[in-house]
């Protein structure tokens, strides 16, 4: 197999021209999720790209993402408050022993 002839360049997807930017987005029309991959730089810097190819020209196109950097269990904090959340078993477990308190009520045990 020859090697292939065809330049290879990384860019930013904002530097590509309008043109390429409408064809790199005809490939993906439903996002860049499922192709995107993380390239990791030697200085320990990475970013996000998809592959695009034209004739001539084999691409690395990089697309911004934005990483929260907040964890989810930070968020359920936020959401609850400091309340302590009850599991559905200790919720059923609460019902149950009330049930069991009232029906006790009215036997002499």
């Amino acid at each position: 197999m020859a090697p292939s002839t065809k330049k290879r360049l990384v860019v930013s997807f904002n530097n590509l021209s309008l043109d390429l930017q409408e064809q790199v987005k005809a490939l993906y029309p439903l996002g860049y999720t499922d192709a995107m991959m993380r390239i990791d730089k030697p200085n320990g810097d990475f970013f996000f790209a998809v592959p695009f190819e034209t004739d001539d020209t084999s691409y690395l196109v990089k697309i911004d993402v934005k990483i929260d950097e907040v964890g989810a269990d930070d968020d359920d904090k936020d959401f609850y408050g400091d309340d302590d959340l009850k599991g559905a078993d200790e919720l059923a477990n609460d019902d149950s022993e009330e049930d069991i308190a009232d029906s006790n009520a009215d036997f002499d045990i």
